[in-house]
């Protein structure tokens, strides 16, 4: 996702190492494994309550004052290991709900139990419609069914009444300027948390460079951040920490929880035309150690990263955005670059990694997309590479997708496969119903359902701390 249109054992290994300390663990682990700025809005925008005039959902005149802009984040004060202040000490770092650090320098998610225990909680309490529900991310005009969003009003509030979702995603539609988003942002939280009692993943893309919503938008000043074949070429891990860092500095600011990025793959065929400068280059030790990098800078400002695009969009030919993007190559061939990246997420337990609409004919036989097969979900992210956290799929209005499969036979068709999260149905009312339905009718397996709500649930049991 990005460029055109608009990632258990119970959790006990999130972020199990320090992604700052990991570069010589992450280099043994690949040695040993062979050595959208706009997507367009494409929801159903006809059912819902409507409101304001034609349909938008907008703030109220008092709410337009703009306020203080974002913090750049990168103080210069206290460096730490990548020279970059880490304003979030171990007192913060609970606060935010992002893991305690233990005595060996890993990363971990803060009260296993507690989390656990709340998480277990509210999925003995759900119904089926519910658990359904928390498996999308959608964006607030799918939600409410109205034109445009600018503001979380009773709209947004009776939309998650009848459809608690698991998130929503922001683009530059949504956007007008620093006192509007965190107006929108901390009103839709605290109305899901009076709702339905359960935080929601508030997300957006903001990776850099080209794809930054907030970042190239005319109502915010916030710090620019260069494209990632840029920090790839400077071959600077502290460059890449201080791309996350001040990312999500002002994403934490604004009251966001997840960004979809950063970009893991590896640039391996020159004339691609979708990573492009959203890579950090053509080396898979480089963009893995970038990644990582660029992933702790997100994390230790309270933001969840979601690497993206598994199994590898740097050896496609043709756009997932428009239509089937290909790779053809074997796992032994994608083990030799496009996967060392992945393979080291795996490795750190991160919580997201976002799946992408890739076809490999030479392992699935055909046109499949890689986010609707179990063979490359089920089969080797989770069975091969041992992936705990949550699998996400890349936006499902885009044409890989939307082109080919009806909204809720995609659906469906990632749930099997052994993803845990959709982005973005074209039709979102008809794939939760197909969910729903898949889920009754043993289409979709009760004990995989659960297994993904409470992948889900776990983590936001750590949001739930800070509201």
């Amino acid at each position: 996702m990005g460029k055109g249109r608009s990632g258990r054992k119970d959790s006990k290994k999130v972020w199990k190492n320090r992604l700052a300390g990991v570069a010589a663990v992450t280099l043994l682990l690949v040695a040993a494994l062979y050595s959208a700025d706009r997507l367009p809005v494409r929801g159903n925008g006809s059912r819902g309550p409507q409101a304001g005039i034609n349909g938008v959902e907008t703030r109220s005149d008092e709410a337009k004052g703009r306020s203080d802009e974002a913090k750049d984040g990168n103080d210069k004060e206290k460096d730490r290991k990548y020279g970059v202040k880490d304003r979030n000490d171990k007192e913060k770092d609970r606060e935010y709900g992002m893991g305690d650090r233990d005595d060996g320098g890993g990363i971990r998610i803060g009260g296993i139990s507690s989390q656990e225990e709340w998480a277990r909680k509210q999925l003995e309490g759900m119904s089926l419609e519910e658990k359904a529900a928390q498996l999308f991310i959608i964006t607030p005009e799918q939600l409410t069914g109205c034109g445009q969003v600018t503001q979380a009003g009773e709209v947004t509030r009776e939309a998650l009444r009848q459809y608690p979702v698991g998130g929503l995603i922001y683009f530059s539609n949504n956007l007008e300027d620093a006192g509007q988003l965190k107006t929108m942002t901390g009103d839709t939280q605290k109305m899901a948390m009076e709702e339905i009692g359960i935080p929601l993943f508030l997300s957006i893309d903001e990776e850099g460079g080209d794809i930054a919503r907030i970042g190239k938008h005319d109502g915010f000043r916030v710090a620019q951040v260069p494209s990632m074949d840029v920090i790839g070429g400077s071959g600077d891990r502290v460059q890449a920490y201080r791309a996350g860092s001040t990312i999500g500095a002002y994403l934490h600011e604004y009251g966001l929880n997840l960004d979809f990025a950063p970009d893991a793959d590896v640039l391996t065929n020159p004339d691609n035309t979708v990573v492009k400068t959203r890579s950090f280059g053509r080396d898979p030790q480089l963009v893995t150690e970038m990644s990582l990098a660029y992933l702790e800078g997100l994390w230790e400002q309270g933001v969840y990263g979601a690497p993206k695009h598994f199994p590898g969009h740097g050896a496609t030919k043709g756009d997932s955005h428009e239509g089937f993007a290909y790779a053809d190559k074997t796992w032994e061939e994608l083990e030799e670059a496009e996967l060392k990246p992945f393979y080291a997420m795996v490795g750190n337990q991160v919580p997201f990694i976002m799946a992408g609409h890739i076809s490999l004919p030479a392992i699935t036989g055909g046109d499949l997309p890689c986010s609707l097969s179990g063979q490359v979900i089920q089969g080797y992210l989770r069975d091969r590479m041992g992936y705990e956290g949550i699998i996400i799929t890349d936006a499902l209005n885009m044409g890989a997708i939307e082109d080919h499969y009806p909204s809720g036979q995609a659906a469906v068709m990632a749930l099997q496969a052994g993803v845990d999260m959709l982005l973005m149905p074209a039709d979102f009312p008809s794939a939760y119903e197909a969910v729903v339905e898949g889920a009754g009718n043993g289409e979709i397996p009760l004990d995989c359902l659960d297994a993904s709500v409470l992948r889900i649930l776990t983590l936001k049991a750590e949001i739930r701390k800070i509201l």
